[in-house]
């Protein structure tokens, strides 16, 4: 029996993929090339944003072709896009050649539910569940070099445009224990880089019967051999805390790159996305990372178009940009979320008036990153190397401290190691290099 898992959305969604390849692997099932081979195709969804979605059902169109020919053939359906009710409805009435809806949670289930699917024609659903995922499941990591280590599930936050605290539910940390145990084994087991997950790292522990917060947890990482470079994703603003400033300059593993999403440069529009911070204090505390890390990489999320932003607020994200000079940013046109405050707002934005946006701030932070990317030719980096380039196999590619993604001539065998590597182009998304000795 073969499977092929296609994913979408975020970095927890990719390591959700992981653990559903190793829970089937243990069940005795190997990995597709392609859709044709595979007995079994899981969809892990996301539905933070339409296009995601609009993504998901384009391709459970498509495998109903596979359906009708080989009626074993089995899709399920996990991921964000599942723990809603209206979803779950509609695939259930008009999909029904879909036979699993699980939920990520009940994921050690999976091989006894494609059992089930196959004895009675009708969809499997097993929704429910604890509020995080097992400890110990087995995972097919899908580098030998870098892996993913949630930290946190779920999230409190419940600013008005987002799904993630009804989808994911409320926020529960890991033990410190259980973390330090597996983030140990990674590094027994050779990986040198790993990225702590979260919808809001910066909270982590406050759900803990004793006290261990996300500085702390930092610390204690740094002092395990063999791991080389710590990353971590997400951090909200309204929780980045001074002890976690000073935790990143002196943990020397800490990689100098925080991606702090700011969603908007408007305090009048943070306060209606309720984020908790304003404009003002935003900036503050990208002073103070800058300050103690000078040579600090800062990413960022943009929301355009949010209901009621006027062009005055909009020029404020634009002004905001220019301030901070942002290294890259991701940037989204809002899109109205079913179940979110923001969806039921009456001010909603023209779309040709939200895309004209997007296009101003986009054409602005390129700009910036081009600009900061060429002010690093010439100069020395040191790159972990995870393989070869994915659009040239006659170069090696890896990341250096800052998240740059360098692609460079070298031989092959600095693949998992760090090299230096010598900066000689630079483009909008990626830097060109050689490596130096």
């Amino acid at each position: 029996m073969k499977y092929k898992i296609f994913t979408y959305g975020c970095q927890m969604n990719i390591h959700d993929s992981e653990v559903i390849a190793g829970v089937l692997e243990k069940a005795g099932y190997e990995p597709s090339e392609t859709l044709k081979d595979a007995d079994v195709v899981v969809l892990n969804t996301c539905c933070i944003r339409e296009n995601a979605e609009r993504k998901v059902y384009g391709r459970i169109a498509q495998l109903k072709y596979f359906k009708q020919r080989n009626p074993n053939f089995t899709i399920a359906i996990s991921g964000c896009m599942v723990q809603q009710p209206h979803v779950v409805e509609y695939i259930s009435k008009k999909l029904p050649y879909v036979d699993i809806l699980f939920s990520i949670k009940n994921v050690n289930k999976l091989p006894e539910l494609i059992e089930e699917c196959r004895r009675i024609d009708s969809i499997t659903a097993a929704l429910a569940g604890n509020s995080d995922l097992a400890e110990n499941l087995e995972v097919k990591h899908t580098s030998s070099i870098k892996a993913w280590v949630p930290i946190t599930y779920g999230c409190n936050n419940y600013c008005t445009y987002c799904v993630v605290p009804y989808v994911r539910g409320r926020e529960v940390s890991r033990l410190p224990e259980d973390i330090l145990r597996e983030v140990k084994t990674l590094a027994d087991e050779g990986f040198m880089e790993i990225n702590l997950l979260g919808q809001n790292v910066n909270s982590y522990g406050k759900n803990l019967d004793k006290p261990f917060d996300f500085p702390e947890l930092l610390r204690r990482i740094n002092e395990i051999e063999g791991i080389e470079r710590i990353r971590f994703i997400t951090s909200h603003p309204k929780d980045l805390s001074d002890e976690l400033v000073l935790a990143m300059k002196e943990c020397e593993k800490v990689c100098e790159h925080i991606h702090l999403p700011v969603q908007s440069g408007s305090s009048r529009i943070l306060k209606k996305m309720n984020r908790h911070y304003s404009r003002e204090h935003y900036i503050e505390l990208v002073n103070k990372l800058k300050d103690a890390i000078p040579n600090i990489s800062i990413t960022t999320d943009i929301i355009v178009g949010f209901p009621g932003e006027t062009e005055e607020d909009f020029l404020d994200t634009l002004d905001l940009v220019k301030t901070i000079e942002f290294d890259s940013a991701f940037t989204f046109i809002y899109s109205k979320r079913i179940g979110t405050p923001a969806a039921q707002m009456e001010d909603q934005i023209d779309d040709e008036i939200k895309k004209e946006r997007l296009k101003r701030l986009m054409e602005l932070q390129d700009s910036i990153t081009k600009r900061k990317n060429n002010e690093l030719v010439g100069t020395v980096q040191e790159v972990l190397v995870e393989g070869e380039s994915k659009n040239d196999a006659q170069k090696l590619s890896g990341r250096t401290r800052t998240n740059k993604l360098v692609n460079f001539v070298g031989p092959k065998e600095l693949i998992g190691h760090l090299a230096d590597v010598k900066i000689t182009e630079s483009h909008t998304w990626c830097l060109i290099g050689e490596a130096v000795n």
